[in-house]
């Protein structure tokens, strides 16, 4: 029987703080087959873990091979020791509440093959997001600078600027003046292209940003402009592959301090990936941890840090870091399909120290909205639970624990984002 909680958290429209959503046209024209789409968000790492191999996953992700049978039977074995995996309970919840199978099996994959086509009409992708998944927006990060009104729902798909490739020192000059029309020559030229880009951008962008952590490490330095202007110019008159390391470093930290001090000024959260990497064996792990970035949250005191992904495994530094800065502010995106579990338990170790207005509660992290509805299905469920415990033992009423609820779903994101005058500025410039 539903509680007054359970429904709650069934019927409140979810905020969805982090994407990498493909637009309308491919997902219409080039979108998924059924085992793309079931198997092509996150769940992959996993496979090969298991010991799926290289093969076998080439022709599961292989659209032109209609023998979708075959394709699921050279991975079964390691989807059976997967299945019970966050990215595996992805899965599961796509094929139920999707293509309506409950036991994934080869015939059943089959015969809802067809379905892809219905689901993959003009205007299904925000029905599947909005009407079945219920969020209230999304957030989405398409690796680009340009933030424009997007035709197929001017005040759902929001984007973010993208910064990563900034705070990694790289960047093409010649796009920085399509962009701009401004040549980088220096320091100040390259401060100006940057205020260009935000001049252009900033005001239909929901958010900065960027997820350099799998580049480079987070430790950020300051960086003074003798230091800065010698590595830019290496960096302008060098082949890439002769730009050492840390000169790259040195100007990314310029560079990634700028984008801070332009998104204070344009009123802008800067989101930054921390902790687990997607994908599979290439994760140095003194790198990923938020606590590298604790000169740059004290430097930067009236910016507002969006650290993404509870940092896992590092989630135990994280909540230190949010119950010290107030300048923080953590997103549960992608971390309740890297481990449900952890992640429920993270929720409630998160408000037992820290303020619970500083908490958001989901996003993600995936490219087709058949995986956002899943990975919403499953925070839902783990909100639930881990809001439930607090309940059983004492902690809180069930009236509390709406209001907790409420909050980190969506009152937590509208109160940090501008929302509202982002979407003002997206239907003006629209027209």
């Amino acid at each position: 029987m539903k509680t007054d909680l359970s429904h709650h958290i069934e019927t409140t429209a979810l905020v969805d703080t982090h994407e990498h959503l493909r637009k309308e046209p491919e997902w219409v024209n080039d979108g998924p087959d059924i085992l793309q789409d079931l198997f092509g968000n996150y769940v992959p790492a996993d496979l090969h873990t298991a010991g799926a191999s290289p093969a076998a996953m080439k022709r599961l992700m292989d659209g032109s091979d209609a023998d979708v049978a075959g394709r699921f039977e050279g991975i079964r074995e390691a989807w059976e020791a997967t299945q019970f995996t966050g990215y595996g309970e992805a899965v599961r919840l796509i094929a139920r509440h999707v293509y309506g199978i409950d036991d994934l099996n080869a015939d059943a994959i089959a015969t809802a093959q067809e379905k892809t086509h219905a689901l993959r009409q003009p205007g299904e992708r925000r029905r599947l997001l909005c009407d079945v998944a219920n969020l209230d927006h999304v957030q989405t990060d398409d690796f680009q600078w340009a933030c424009l009104p997007d035709p197929s729902g001017l005040d759902f798909f929001l984007y973010d600027l993208s910064w990563a490739g900034f705070c990694n020192g790289e960047f093409d000059p010649e796009q920085i003046y399509s962009e701009t029309d401004v040549e980088v020559t220096g320091l100040d030229t390259l401060r100006q292209a940057m205020e260009g880009i935000f001049s252009n951008y900033a005001g239909c962008a929901i958010a900065v940003k960027a997820q350099h952590a799998y580049s480079r490490t987070l430790n950020w330095t300051e960086r003074n402009r003798s230091e800065a202007a010698a590595a830019l110019e290496t960096v302008l008159t060098k082949p890439e592959k002769d730009v050492p390391v840390q000169t790259r470093l040195c100007l990314g930290d310029w560079c990634w301090a700028r984008g801070m001090e332009l998104s204070i000024e344009h009123n802008l959260p800067f989101k930054i990936h921390t902790g687990y990497y997607a994908g599979n064996d290439r994760m140095p792990v003194s790198r990923i941890a938020a606590g590298n970035m604790c000169a740059l949250f004290a430097r930067y005191p009236d910016a507002r840090f969006v650290l993404m992904h509870i940092a896992y495994p590092y989630s135990d530094e994280l909540i230190a870091l949010a119950k010290h800065y107030r300048n923080i502010w953590v997103d549960l995106c992608w971390a309740w399909s890297i481990d449900p579990y952890s992640s429920r338990d993270f929720l409630r170790r998160f408000l037992h120290a820290v303020p619970s207005n500083k908490l958001f509660a989901f996003g993600g992290d995936t490219g087709w909205p058949t995986g956002s509805l899943a990975y919403s299905i499953q925070a839902r469920n783990e909100i639930r639970r881990g809001l439930e415990a607090e309940i059983s033992e004492g902690y809180m009423t069930e009236k509390q624990a709406i209001d907790v609820a409420t909050r980190i779903m969506r009152a937590n994101q509208y109160a940090c984002f501008d929302i509202p005058g982002t979407r003002a500025n997206i239907r003006a410039a629209a027209g």
